[in-house]
Order: structure tokens, then C-alpha cells, then sequence
């Protein structure tokens, strides 16, 4: 075994159920259909897709598991001894008023639901990790946002970089997500995708396929 450039990255990918006002929620869709896809698509070289988990839509409830698979992950990366390898989460979630893809920079220590999540919760000016301190602070992404919006963009793809995730369960769940990658040597990225009213399955899914390939190729 020489060393024969980095090793390969192992890329987690989530979505989200249905929740108030979105009955069928396209991040469960491309979630759940990903990996047949990338089969029949092919691999990105130097990519490995790991887990393709489907989140409850709520706050408190999705975490959990959220964190189970975040250290599972961590756990078959300190068994291999060689090499851990690198590893990316991509979370993927619903912005139903949406018509292009939105890459987000970052998350807010917030949480203020406008309407209940699947639990019933409503938080309203709640820090979401309360030793993080203010509502106001932010995590940000370390992964290239500018970079990964332009390769897209050029790959024909209508997408945006963004400041604001919201304030409701993909803020609450990419707040999590990156501190965990910041304390766990891993990267996170949030995605915000149209319903497939606006651009169609088809489309959404090599989006995706796209995504894992660009991300693998700057990281």
C-alpha cells in the first residue's frame, strides 16, 4: 500500500419526513432513493456514501437519532487504525417557497418554530445548546460554500450560497450538526431544496449525485 493520493471520503446523507403544510417532503424522496441511484449512476471516485438516514421533523425528536448515526460513524472511523478517512454530513431539507437550491453558510444557536414540529414542539427565542450561550451565536460551515455554489451553478444547476437556514428544524438540526463536526474532526452541509413542483425529481436527484461529486473533488 503506497500512498496513492488522500483516502476516500465517506459522505452521510439526511433528510426529513412530512410536516405542517408539506405532505410529501422531497428530501425523503432523494434520501430514500440515493443509493440505487448512485449505483446505477456510478461512484464518484473517491467517494463513499454511508448512511442515507430519513429524520423525524422535529426539533428535540430528530436529534437523537441524529446523534446515533453521527457516532456510529465516528466509532467505525477510530476501528479502522490505518486510515480513518474524512468525513462529510450532508443534510438535506424542504424550503417549500423555494425555486432554487440553497448551500448554507451557516446556523443560529435559535430556536423559534412557526409552527409546531411532528412533536408538537413550538420553542420561541430557545437556545438551541444552552452552553453555547446567546441565541445570537453562529456556526459556520468549513466546507467551500462560494466555491461549491459556482461549480454547480456552472454545472447548470440554479443555486445559491445562503446566510439564513431559518430559524425551525434544519437550523435546529444543522446547529447540532456542526458542532458536532467542529468537536469531532468531521464537515457538515446544509442544503435547502424546492418541492418537486418546482424543479423536478429527476433534476433534485443528479443535483444530488452532483453534490457528492463536487464536494469529493475540493475536499
Amino acid at each position: 500500500m503506497g500512498s496513492e493520493g488522500p483516502p476516500a471520503v465517506t459522505i452521510h446523507v439526511t433528510g426529513f419526513k412530512k410536516f405542517h403544510g408539506v405532505a410529501e417532503n422531497p428530501t425523503e424522496t432523494i434520501v430514500g432513493n440515493l443509493k440505487e441511484y448512485m449505483k446505477k449512476k456510478g461512484m464518484p471516485k473517491g467517494v463513499i456514501l454511508g448512511s442515507c438516514s430519513v429524520l423525524e421533523t422535529a426539533g428535540q425528536g430528530a436529534v437523537a437519532p441524529l446523534y446515533q448515526t453521527f457516532q456510529s460513524s465516528i466509532k467505525s472511523k477510530d476501528s479502522e487504525s490505518s486510515s480513518p478517512g474524512r468525513i462529510i454530513w450532508i443534510h438535506f431539507g424542504v424550503n417549500s417557497g423555494a425555486t432554487r437550491f440553497a448551500i448554507e453558510h451557516q446556523a443560529v444557536n435559535e430556536a423559534t418554530f412557526r409552527c409546531p414540529d411532528e412533536l408538537g414542539w413550538k420553542p420561541q427565542k430557545v437556545p438551541i445548546i444552552p452552553s453555547d450561550g446567546e441565541i445570537s451565536r453562529v456556526r459556520e460551515t468549513t466546507l467551500p460554500v462560494e466555491d461549491l455554489t459556482k461549480i454547480l451553478t456552472k454545472k447548470g444547476y440554479e443555486v445559491m450560497a445562503s446566510d439564513d437556514a431559518g430559524r425551525f428544524v434544519c437550523n435546529y438540526v444543522y446547529y447540532h450538526s456542526l458542532r458536532f463536526a467542529d468537536e469531532n474532526g468531521t464537515k457538515s452541509l446544509f442544503v435547502h431544496v424546492p418541492l418537486f413542483l418546482t424543479i423536478d425529481e429527476e433534476t433534485q436527484m443528479q443535483f444530488a449525485a452532483s453534490l457528492l461529486e463536487v464536494l469529493a473533488s475540493l475536499y
